[in-house]
């Protein structure tokens, strides 16, 4: 059947219809895809983007806490150090104060030994783990034996290595291991400052005197200038013993007083005991080497 010239006219605009959504849904779809791919790339740039700048933040962090990390354990070295420099200065402070001496002095006297000789006594101090014995060498003039008694009561046999004359220095060897008592720096001394003795005066073993150090660089005998002069108390047997500081340091080695004065103490400076002793050493190696 022929269609009728309005039917072709309606199938026709109908078509055209059709094809006119057909081509506008697919600009529309086409649009559609092209802003999604848009946004999706997008997206990835902001996702890239966030996840370097959140490694860069970590990466931040990281290094904030290792920084902290070792600031605190740099405050912890510090705090240590600290606690220790002020637990010092406290036993300092109390010695300075006469708050007492004790804590020194219990140190003190496991490094302190009497010297007897068959002919008389005086004192010696340890200056190594290993018995080596520091005494004034008038000490010994005339003895044939020498024994070292120590703060327990020990009895021990001491062998003598050798003197230095001018000095009065004479030092000894004790087999067995002791607890050694430090040399101080006497050139850091100060006129005032406090300071204890501990000997054996007239066979009192390990008495203990305190005094101050009256002045320095006093001249002896020999024409040394290098005499502490202290109120301590010194009597015979005084002689060799240490003369010791608010640190528990040697500082001199006690040697004379005047008799006919009241508290007139002398003991050579701890720098004279290091050089005596450094003489000394040094002739047994040279017999040694001949």
């Amino acid at each position: 059947m022929q269609l009728e010239k309005h039917h072709k006219i309606i199938i026709g605009s109908f078509s055209s219809f059709v094809i006119l959504v057909l081509l506008v849904n697919s600009i529309f779809l086409y649009v559609l895809f092209a802003k999604l791919d848009l946004n999706q790339k997008t997206l990835e740039n902001e996702i890239n983007s966030l996840q370097t700048d959140t490694q860069t933040k970590l990466n931040e962090v990281t290094i904030g806490i290792l920084e902290n990390k070792d600031s605190l354990l740099n405050l912890g070295v510090s705090v240590n150090t600290l606690d220790e420099e002020l637990n010092e200065e406290l036993s300092e402070l109390k010695a300075s104060a006469s708050a007492d001496f004790s804590g020194i002095i219990e140190d003190s006297i496991a490094s302190v030994v009497t010297i007897r000789t068959d002919v008389g006594q005086g004192t010696g101090f340890i200056i190594t783990s290993d018995g080596y014995i520091v005494t004034n060498a008038h000490v010994l003039v005339g003895g044939n034996h020498i024994n070292a008694i120590t703060s327990n009561q020990q009895t021990i046999s001491a062998e003598f290595i050798g003197y230095q004359d001018t000095l009065d220095i004479a030092l000894l060897k004790i087999e067995g291991t002791y607890s050694p008592i430090d040399l101080g720096n006497s050139n850091d001394m100060e006129i005032g400052e406090k300071v204890i003795a501990i000997g054996n005066p007239l066979g009192l073993q390990f008495s203990v005197s305190e005094g101050i150090i009256s002045a320095i660089n006093r001249e002896g005998a020999n024409g040394i200038s290098g005499y502490i002069q202290t109120d301590a108390a010194l009597n015979p047997g005084n002689s060799g013993g240490p003369l010791i500081n608010k640190k528990g340091e040697v500082v001199g080695i006690n040697n004379f007083k005047i008799g006919e004065g009241e508290s007139l103490g002398f003991a050579l400076e701890s720098s004279y005991i290091i050089e005596g002793v450094n003489i000394i050493s040094e002739q047994l190696l040279n017999k040694a080497l001949l």
